[in-house]
């Protein structure tokens, strides 16, 4: 997602626009606030963090920014969706429990195995999302040596 030079909260104007939606100010509030994140964050956060932007303008740009692939959505341990920046194309996660790190997991051969699965029952896959929980190695390397 990220183009040198070019600032990251125009990348994502650029991805509504390209998705057909107009440049506003309440979008273009939205689209800074992403940029500014430096993890993955939950759309309330980003809402209470711009009090005056409407709740269907966050929702709706957050929407569009994962259909356009710029931004992923993140499942955390407790259920709770948080949604980051989509560096590459598809790809799963590997989420710290302990500090809440995310990693993305890249060439997982998980579509090769949905696919026989899918085969072997007759089933039309359209998609699928995987999320990877565990400790990341600065956590891991923070316990004590008996554990």
């Amino acid at each position: 997602m990220r183009k040198r030079g070019y600032p990251l909260s125009e990348q994502l104007m650029d991805a509504l626009e390209e998705r057909g939606y107009r440049d506003t100010a309440p979008r273009r509030t939205v689209a800074r606030a992403i940029a500014e994140k430096e993890r993955h964050f939950a759309a309330e956060e980003l809402r209470e963090q711009l009090p005056g932007i409407g709740r269907a303008t966050v929702y709706r740009s957050l929407k569009i920014l994962v259909e356009a692939g710029a931004l992923c959505r993140v499942l955390l341990e407790d259920g709770n969706l948080h949604y980051q920046l989509s560096h590459r194309g598809h790809h799963h996660h590997l989420l710290c429990v302990e500090c809440g790190a995310s990693e993305d997991l890249m060439g997982c051969d998980i579509e090769d195995r949905l696919e026989s699965v899918a085969d072997a029952h007759n089933f039309q896959v359209s998609g699928h999302w995987l999320e990877v929980y565990g400790k990341c190695q600065t956590c891991r390397a923070e316990l004590p040596a008996s554990a």
